[in-house]
């Protein structure tokens, strides 16, 4: 079982100024969302990662890239970052590019707060296509990476928040009518392994502490009754 790090892209000036960008080009992280990759970067220089994979969108291969050049000189360090439409935000249609506040008045709204898997955005997509696509994506790369750098193999996903959101709801086992329940910040870790037998969450919307310990960790795919002893870093 490889390991995926799910890392949301830094703050923009959309984020900033209540905007839903949406898959609007040209929105980039702003000085803030650039520390904060940064930062990422750095919690990530200690897990020699195998491959990194985003969002098209600016936003997130701006961030890919502090995550990219803080792995040099690492084992199997990627040389690219590999881009995948699959992890690309949602398509909000006729929303994007709207102040959030403006559309917290929509009657859909509470919808998507409340039943997200029965939402269409008006001349966009279905939360829960939304949701297939980047389920199907991330463990289409998880297989891959495994098979060619076996089950230690770590690996990192950059995209957008409620893309993240609706894969930790997947791995778990949440209905996406629950996924508003789970938060992700920007710039924020969180990691899955997926099983022969289910995924398991080793955390969600992490914004520091050491990650080390992804670099050795092994899972015999049980769960531990107990709790067990955690992980530590060598």
């Amino acid at each position: 079982m490889a390991t995926v790090i799910l890392v949301r892209h830094g703050r923009t000036t959309a984020n900033a100024s209540g905007l839903l960008a949406g898959r609007t080009p040209g929105v980039s992280l702003d000085l803030t969302g650039r520390d904060q990759a940064a930062a990422a970067g750095d919690r990530l220089a200690a897990v020699p990662v195998v491959g990194v994979v985003s969002s098209p969108l600016e936003r997130c291969q701006e961030t890919a890239r502090f995550i990219l050049d803080r792995q040099a000189g690492t084992p199997y360090a990627p040389v690219d970052i590999n881009v995948d439409s699959c992890l690309t935000e949602c398509d909000y249609g006729q929303w994007q590019g709207r102040m959030l506040s403006d559309l917290a008045t929509e009657d859909l709204w509470s919808a998507v707060q409340s039943q997200p898997s029965a939402v269409v955005f008006p001349g966009g997509e279905s939360m829960a296509a939304m949701q297939a696509r980047a389920v199907a994506a991330i463990r289409r790369h998880d297989a891959a990476f495994e098979a060619e750098f076996g089950p230690g193999a770590a690996w990192v996903a950059v995209s957008h928040g409620d893309i993240i959101k609706a894969i930790l709801a997947d791995a778990l086992g949440m209905h996406l009518d629950l996924f508003q329940r789970i938060n992700v910040s920007p710039a924020s870790v969180s990691i899955v392994r997926y099983g022969a037998s289910r995924p398991s969450v080793y955390a969600t919307n992490t914004e520091a502490g050491d990650l080390a310990w992804l670099a050795n960790v092994t899972h015999s795919g049980d769960a531990p009754v107990g709790g067990g002893a955690g992980h530590t870093a060598s």
